[in-house]
């Protein structure tokens, strides 16, 4: 791409949005550089990006140019193509959710859109259960509020296939941006029905299939537990809220300076409850309350964050692995009290999330189907059961990364569900006289101390992600070892491995039952080191993981 041309061309014919139009004027020649390098990528997750002008950028014209490479895929495989959106908190993700709307209407697909923003999982559902031959969200997750993107489910209300991507990027390849792309017009299409809101009647819908998957199967337990509540400024409040109050928890106080939708992000910069920081002012609340638990759930309310009180009173923060165990090992202790559990039961996790949750599988009889990394994966692997006529068979899908899932009915991660079934848990261990914290060193003694930690590494522009590859092929060399643990075995999992597709990821195993997983990120700029380390106790396995991300972070350098 010759970027001043493009530049150029830009100036000229991006005079639509005005946001675009002033921006373009201010950019000097290093940050035209950065916005016109590439276009936007476009994969399994769609679209991601910092919001501005720019090829490599989320805007309308972006946005505008994908929704018709997708519509153009569309007209080839469906007969009568439909698609539903749906649209989260996010700076101009409305905008960029009706912009979809108008291109997909011009083009003779039919458009159902939820009337106001909703979590990640309602896309999902709503592909499902209105039939829809693909789902479209406006969500950018987790990021900074400069970020926004544009997630595609297929049919199925997976997250589209490698193979669907690429026929897609096919699509939007062949396209200019600005004289390619067919525009219709919001209003007049609502006027004539040829885009449909979204009834409260699949929301309702939604909502009983997460209550369905309550494991207590008639035991009553204590739903008057304390609960601090906070939805990040993003789409949970009111389907997390109605699910909980209506399945009798109603002891709930909701953090009010991130309670209602904000992309700006006020109180939380990194609105993602992985991060320490984006719970702090939950932990206050959490104080003043004296509450119980602590539920937290990002902008597009498909991850869940905790914290529960230790012994000295004090909040202590649980991992998404830590999390998820526990919810892997209360959903199998009650199925199998009270035979409920299906023939042929089926636990999904990701290749860096925890392997205890596989030790934990194995002990209730479940069988482990281990994906890449990726929601989506799990997601894929719920399908192909379906295809089987064994869709029962699925009992939990987990991530390292707060992602949970318990049920078939959608086909990505559900924060609302993950939020539902933590407090189900939290209150049938409360009855009994048992923390989750006691609970979660009961796995520990049964199965031996695992600490598993994530580090991020940023690299933006293009220099960045030129020294990302670089730095992909440095792992690549004969690595011996790394803190003093020898390399046992080296996954690479570019060329495809154990069925999977490809996708540039390295694993290490490691001596000792330990492992070191190198990737770069599918939306970020980002580098990230998955540690996973097997010890007799905390203070050792820390020790060892900080040698072992010593030794990693030299060819990082």
């Amino acid at each position: 791409m010759d970027i001043k041309k493009e530049y150029n061309r830009w100036l000229e014919n991006a005079t639509a949005d005005a946001d675009v139009a002033a921006e373009l004027k201010m950019l000097d020649d290093a940050k035209i550089e950065d916005a016109f390098y590439r276009d936007l990528a476009f994969g399994t997750g769609g679209l991601r990006g910092v919001i501005g002008a720019g090829t490599n950028r989320m805007n309308v014209y972006t946005v505008a140019k994908a929704s018709q490479g997708l519509a153009n895929y569309l007209k080839k495989n469906f007969e009568e193509p439909s698609v539903a959106i749906g649209y989260d908190s996010r700076i101009k993700s409305d905008v960029f959710a009706k912009v979809a709307a108008d291109v997909f209407v011009a083009n003779g697909v039919k458009v159902n859109i939820w009337p106001v923003l909703m979590p990640v999982p309602t896309v999902s559902f709503a592909t499902r259960y209105l039939h829809t031959s693909a789902g479209v969200m406006v969500t950018a997750s987790h990021n900074p509020s400069k970020y926004n993107g544009y997630k595609v489910y297929g049919a199925d209300g997976c997250q589209i296939t490698t193979e669907a991507a690429a026929e897609i990027l096919a699509e939007i390849e062949k396209l200019d941006i600005f004289a390619d792309v067919k525009h219709s017009n919001f209003e007049t299409d609502r006027a004539n029905g040829s885009i449909q809101y979204i009834s409260d009647e699949v929301y309702t819908a939604f909502v009983n299939e997460v209550k369905n998957q309550s494991v207590l199967f008639g035991e009553a337990v204590n739903k008057d537990v304390a609960i601090v509540y906070s939805p990040l400024n993003g789409t949970g409040l009111k389907p997390v809220t109605r699910t909980l109050k209506e399945m009798g928890y109603t002891n709930i106080t909701v953090v009010k300076e991130q309670e209602q939708p904000d992309g700006y992000f006020p109180t939380c910069p990194y609105p993602n409850p992985e991060i320490k920081e984006a719970m702090a002012l939950g932990m206050e609340y959490a104080k003043k309350c004296n509450a119980d638990l602590l539920l937290a759930t990002d902008p597009d309310c498909d991850r869940v964050g905790i914290a529960v009180k230790n012994k000295a009173g004090e909040y202590e923060l649980l991992t998404g692995n830590q999390t998820g165990m526990l919810l892997l090992d209360y959903i199998c202790s009650q199925r199998v009290k009270h035979d409920r559990m299906p023939a042929d039961p089926v636990m999904v996790k990701t290749i860096v999330t925890m392997d205890m949750g596989e030790q934990i599988a194995n002990h209730y009889g479940l069988r482990t189907i281990n994906v890449l990394t990726g929601f989506k994966f799990i997601g894929e692997q719920i399908g192909k059961l379906e295809k089987q006529d064994k869709v029962d068979s699925y009992v939990f899908g987990f991530e390292e990364s707060y992602g949970y899932l318990t049920g078939s009915y959608v086909r990505d991660k559900d924060g609302v569900d993950g939020a539902y079934m933590i407090c189900e848990m939290f209150s049938y261990y409360a009855t009994k006289g048992i923390s989750l914290l006691d609970k979660l060193d009961e796995l520990y003694k049964t199965y031996g101390y695992c600490l598993n930690t994530l580090h991020s590494y940023e690299f933006d522009g293009s220099a960045g992600f030129a020294k990302m590859q670089n730095i992909m092929q440095a792992f690549r060399a004969d690595i011996k070892e790394f803190g003093g643990k020898k390399v046992v075995k080296l996954l690479d999992y570019a060329p495809g491995l154990d069925g999977l597709p490809k996708s540039d990821v390295l694993k290490f195993l490691l001596e000792d039952n330990s492992s070191i997983v190198v990737r770069p990120s599918g939306t970020e700029p980002k580098l990230k080191t998955y540690i996973s380390v097997s010890a007799e106790n905390k203070k050792a396995a820390e020790k060892v993981e900080a040698e072992i991300r010593k030794s990693a972070e030299e060819y990082l350098m």
